[in-house]
């Protein structure tokens, strides 16, 4: 290497730690009183429209809501008279159905130019007859879609026992409190009108045909056909107490899962209907749990000035405990000291939050002691696999004042997430072996996953934890490696199921195989750095659009962002890359940091349900690039 290479390589080391030093200070300064973080959870305007409607629907709304609200969703319609689920992405007929009726029910005219375009783009996907169940169900309970057009969902499902298909706790744990709910208001598919029609949704088409009678699907079809029947005209005799005690045993199972913070499961969907099922079996509004439900929500709601007035969005999601234990990891990959106050405070506020209470978890794990997290500030009965290795991951590099404490929690998070291991070697995010897919043949299931199989990026994240705590030769571990070795794509990559996407899973991988001893140069790696280094952008950074979630070629591509350029990086700087990827993924970062020493990232990185719901954490944009950048500088010494 030439003297003048050196020198420039010297340089540009320099610069690259003062991009460090300032993404740190930034990160500190982000930091809240009680030592977490949290960054805005973006998703799209469904959140916003549902909101709107459900408190018609409770009879909670104002004017000053639906103003706020309504100028929230106007403000991210596209020119195109569209609303999309990510930033970029195609208009989405579901959510612009949505958002074209939440905006009547706040009072606009239909007769409006941007209702006339959405109304235009949603006649021409389909009309409503092609949108989601789930919008189908939000206009049913206005008496804007007929109840016999929307699938069945019979409460008696409460009472199949727990080997049984479709028992509730095989569904995954978003989807069974998102279905519980849901089987009250399909038994009592109340109707509250409202002025309006949605004449000008409506395609003419004609529904589509059956599937084949011999196919599952097309069995289900059918059946569905004879739920909505029984459903309509009523249980009669003893089916009548079955269904009540149905219904009574389902709503005791809703109010037993409500969080402190007055949610369910701390995410949206399980949330308004476990309102609307609850009012709908009799709870009155300033019921203690209705009432807490409806104060957890203005927690989740987000409030800003604009240009055009004031506006409200809500956070489908809060992530404290992911954020915060990413950030930790971010601060001590960036050098600073294990015992820093600000570390040591994050560290004491996340063991303050870990969950020894027991959930739905121990249906298939009855003997294993509770020692997980969840992501967020209240979510106790659904601990995940990820956030606990993450978090293990970050503080046991701690310098606690008291270790002995560290010491037992730590211990604690790793024998459950040992625990937690499915049949087949991998890990999910919030269960065990729940992989049963008949659910995914109902009527009912058209969007998002309903199932929580292991994926790459869990399972990778827990191997690597228990290399860090010297489990390498533990037959858990061994399996964990064999499933990740056995997912590798053909191309190189890993799937990214919680992160955007291959660029993700590829970026939590193979940190993992190098951690359990996998050599730089084995074939597995090599393959990995070298898609990797294929899919490298002309501008330094890499990037994966969202929609590679349904059409292939979009893996690997998109506009670069912060955190895929971090991930990029994580992957090569793990197999011991140094080359000119490397370079130029960190000039990328160097060059589009801000002056206060964060990133901007216009394009949504997270995933909810791949191929329907995406994610913008607002913290990404910081935390991993730091991680990068530090480890980067760390191998450099």
């Amino acid at each position: 290497m030439t003297a003048e290479r050196v020198a420039e390589e010297s340089r540009a080391d320099v610069q690259v730690q003062e991009c460090l030093d300032a993404a740190v200070a930034y990160l500190r300064s982000l930091q809240h009183e009680d030592g977490w973080w949290k960054g805005d959870l973006a998703t799209n305007v469904t959140m916003d429209a549902e909101d709107l409607m459900l408190r018609h629907f409770l009879g909670v709304a104002t004017a000053r809501t639906d103003a706020e609200t309504a100028r929230w969703i106007r403000s991210q319609q596209r020119d195109d008279g569209t609303w999309a689920t990510f930033p970029g992405g195609p208009g989405d007929l579901s959510t612009t159905v949505e958002s074209w009726v939440a905006l009547r029910m706040a009072g606009e005219d239909p007769e409006a130019p941007h209702l006339t375009k959405a109304a235009e783009f949603v006649r021409s996907a389909g009309g409503v007859e092609k949108a989601r169940v789930f919008t189908r169900i939000w206009l049913a309970l206005f008496g804007l879609w007929p109840w016999d057009a929307c699938p069945g969902l019979p409460p008696e499902l409460i009472f199949l026992p727990r080997w049984a298909p479709l028992n509730v706790y095989n569904w995954a744990c978003w989807a069974r409190q998102t279905i519980v709910p849901l089987t009250i208001v399909s038994a009592h598919r109340p109707v509250r009108p409202v002025g309006f029609t949605i004449d000008e949704l409506l395609s003419g088409r004609a529904a589509s045909a059956h599937a084949p009678l011999w196919n599952l699907e097309g069995a289900f079809q059918r059946l569905d056909v004879v739920l909505n029947a029984y459903t309509r005209w009523g249980p009669r005799g003893p089916l009548k107490a079955v269904r009540r005690l149905a219904m009574r045993r389902a709503t005791e199972w809703i109010v037993a899962r409500q969080e402190a913070d007055g949610g369910w499961g701390g995410i949206q969907p399980p949330w308004v209907y476990s309102l609307i099922a609850l009012q709908l079996m009799g709870y009155p509004i300033d019921h203690p749990v209705m009432a807490a439900g409806l104060r957890g929500l203005e927690g989740f709601t987000v409030h800003e000035e604009t240009a055009d007035g004031p506006v409200r969005w809500l956070e489908a999601c809060q992530s404290p405990v992911w954020d915060t234990g990413l950030a930790v990891a971010a601060l001590l990959d960036a050098g600073v000291p294990g015992d820093d106050q600000t570390v040591l405070k994050a560290t004491d506020w996340l063991l303050a939050e870990q969950i020894d209470a027991p959930g739905d978890w121990q249906v298939r794990r009855p003997e294993l002691v509770s020692g997980g997290w969840a992501f967020e500030f209240a979510n106790d009965g659904y601990p995940d696999t990820d956030d606990t290795a993450e978090i293990v991951l970050a503080l046991r590099r701690v310098e606690h004042p008291e270790p002995e404490r560290l010491r037992s929690a730590l211990d604690n998070a790793v024998a459950w997430t040992t625990g937690m291991q499915s049949a087949d070697g991998g890990w999910a995010a919030f269960d065990a072996d729940n992989t049963d897919t008949t659910a995914l043949k109902l009527p009912f299931c058209d969007f998002g996953a309903v199932i929580d199989p292991p994926s790459a990026d869990v399972t990778a994240h827990v191997v690597e934890m228990l290399a860090a705590e010297g489990k390498v030769d533990t037959d858990e571990c061994r399996r964990g490696v064999r499933w990740l070795l056995a997912a590798q794509e053909d191309d190189g990559s890993w799937f990214g199921r919680w992160g955007t996407n291959h660029v993700y899973g590829t970026g939590a991988v193979v940190p993992a195989l190098i951690a359990v001893g996998m050599r730089t140069d084995d074939p597995v790696i090599r393959r990995a750095v070298r898609w990797v280094e294929e899919h490298q952008n002309p501008d330094g950074g890499w990037g994966e659009d969202l929609r590679s979630y349904v059409d292939p070629s979009w893996i690997g591509r998109g506009d670069s962002t912060p955190s895929q350029t971090a991930w990029a990086l994580l992957t090569l700087l793990a197999a011991e890359s140094r080359g000119e990827a490397v370079q130029r993924g960190l000039a990328y970062l160097v060059d589009t940091q801000r002056p206060d020493g964060g990133w901007d990232e216009h394009r949504y990185t997270g995933t909810g349900f791949p191929g329907d719901f995406y994610i913008g954490y607002h913290l990404y944009r910081l935390v991993f690039p730091i991680w990068a950048l530090g480890r980067y500088l760390r191998s450099t010494r």
